[in-house]
């Protein structure tokens, strides 16, 4: 691989700070925003009185260091994750040891697109939560130098209040939005709607990508349960669940570009986290093919191809691909691809991460190399490069 890049590595998580809510909530909101609770000796988050889920350690990565396969993490506490997974100035040295410059951060509590604020009741209960969480992203930004992005929250479920909230998170310096694929479930229109106009504008108007991280949704997260088949084990069930929502983001591209979404807003760039791009091209085509062949008249609204749509405003984030990477480059364009390590979640990379993508980098120009692993990712999300270039200074 080159040797003289700065690593964006596209999709990685934060394990939230027990009191992320209720260090920063008015004293009348204090006893209802995310909190832990013990419920039945089980440390739980609880919005409201509702139980969310476990409080887990949402890392494989253990605080000693030591990377776990298996399931034996979901029995973890936040004090057995690393600190790295919730500290800044511990992130900062796990990204230098394993040779990444920066972090795009996502969440864990909240569900991965913000979907489980949306079963509260109170409106400003639901805004509160998000604004909260936007607030200690800023903070977080702040404190780790230009080198971690988190991307902001909406408020999904009142259209008028995420275009305010996306304008608020852009003047905090938040530089993208993260979104779920289905806002319908929550009451609310879908996104191929457009009442959701006004959200695509500011979008497009303040240079905020909108990130669409699989399971960002009920109907996505349910692929990871409903996937195996009762008889596999519990080690079988999370190889297959997790295999098999990388491909949940396929539907969101797909009504991204049939909708018309694109066509009417084609200053919008949209990504595709944590969900590979092996099965992109397939996809695709195969859009091209119902659309040309079995649905006549289908593509009257739309005046670029699929894979034209998704060259001009689409973007995917790949880690765990090797074989075929080259290839899939030379199908979709090398301009439009991301790289992650998606730490420290079951998937992670950790700990040899920059080893473990050589292979499917190997076979890439140093050019498209650069692309992928370091300007892609800074041009689309105004991250600033050091002059200096090279690599974080213990790697």
């Amino acid at each position: 691989m080159t040797t003289d890049l700065l690593v964006i590595d596209a999709d990685t998580h934060l394990t939230e700070p027990h009191d992320l809510w209720t260090s920063r909530a008015p004293a009348a909101y204090r006893e209802r925003v995310p909190r832990v609770v013990d419920v039945d000796g089980t440390p739980t988050w609880s919005v409201d009185g509702i139980a969310l889920q476990r409080a887990s350690a949402s890392s494989v990565v253990h605080r000693d260091g030591s990377r776990c396969r298996g399931t034996a993490f979901i029995g973890w506490t936040f004090d057995d994750a690393h600190l790295g997974a919730h500290d800044v100035d511990a992130r900062l040295e796990v990204m230098d040891e394993i040779g990444v410059w920066a972090h795009i951060v996502y969440p864990n509590a909240a569900g991965f697109g913000g979907q489980r604020f949306g079963t509260l009741g109170d409106p400003a209960l639901k805004n509160l939560c998000a604004t909260i969480y936007n607030d200690a992203m800023a903070e977080l930004q702040e404190q780790g130098g230009g080198r971690l992005f988190p991307m902001a929250l909406l408020p999904w479920w009142d259209i008028r209040a995420s275009v305010e909230e996306a304008q608020r998170a852009a003047a905090l310096g938040l530089r993208g939005v993260n979104m779920t694929s289905d806002p319908q479930q929550g009451g609310a229109p879908d996104l191929g709607d457009r009442a959701w106009d006004p959200l695509w504008e500011v979008c497009a108007d303040l240079g905020l990508p909108v990130n669409f991280h699989i399971g960002a949704s009920e109907t996505s997260l349910s692929w990871f349960g409903s996937s195996p088949w009762p008889s596999n084990g519990d080690d079988q069930k999370l190889a297959i669940g997790s295999a098999m929502m990388y491909l949940t983001n396929a539907r969101v591209l797909a009504n991204l570009i049939i909708s018309g979404l694109l066509e009417r807003h084609p200053r919008v760039n949209f990504v595709s986290v944590e969900s590979g791009i092996g099965w992109i091209p397939f996809v695709l085509e195969a859009l091209t093919h119902q659309l040309g062949e079995t649905s006549p008249g289908a593509l009257d609204h739309l005046s670029l191809s699929p894979l034209e749509y998704f060259r001009r405003q689409i973007y995917a984030c790949y880690w765990f691909e090797k074989d075929d990477v080259a290839h899939t480059l030379e199908l979709l364009g090398p301009d439009n691809v991301l790289f992650e390590t998606d730490f420290p979640h079951p998937t992670c990379l950790y700990p040899d991460s920059m080893v473990a993508a050589a292979p499917g980098l190997a076979a890439l120009s140093s050019e498209v190399q650069r692309k992928v692993l370091q300007d892609n990712a800074s041009g689309l999300y105004g991250i600033p490069l050091p002059a200096t270039g090279g690599r974080p200074r213990s790697s």
